[in-house]
């Protein structure tokens, strides 16, 4: 075994690699490029070092792992974009900080307010209906106030 692979060794890697790019351009996503990645600075480590093909696999393991590794964390980095709404799917949260006029009168700490064309279940200290409210925070979908 250690005479096939010794022979083939070097190739054997830059083939793996352009096979696992050819792979990449025919999936989606970009799994088979980060090791395609791998099977490369193999091939190089071959070149220099001329390990043993059980080194060659655990080099290969090794570099594997450490490109999965660090595409992980450069994709997920990149998904952290800062958006023009960013209170698009939660306008409660939006919501905080501003005030209101009560549209029902808090009572039992339960009351309403209206935004723009929607009412929003708010919770609060036992307020008149038309006083003034600041939202403080949500609890789920409940907005929480106090008398601005």
């Amino acid at each position: 075994m250690d005479q096939l692979v010794g022979e083939i060794g070097l190739w054997f890697w830059w083939i793996i690699a352009g096979l696992l790019l050819i792979a990449e351009m025919l999936m989606p996503g970009f799994f088979m490029l980060w090791l395609a990645v791998a099977a490369a600075l193999t091939a190089i480590t071959d070149m220099i070092f001329h390990p043993s093909w059980i080194g060659e696999i655990f080099t290969f393991a090794a570099f594997g792992l450490l490109s999965i590794l660090g595409s992980w964390r450069f994709v997920m980095g990149s998904r952290k974009l800062k958006s023009d709404q960013p209170f698009l799917n939660q306008r409660h949260a939006g919501l905080v900080g501003q005030s209101f006029y009560l549209e029902t009168a808090i009572t039992h700490g339960k009351g309403k307010i209206k935004v723009d064309d929607t009412l929003w279940d708010v919770d609060g200290p036992e307020l008149h209906e038309g006083e003034q409210v600041k939202v403080t925070g949500t609890r789920g979908l409940r907005l929480t106030v106090e008398k601005a």
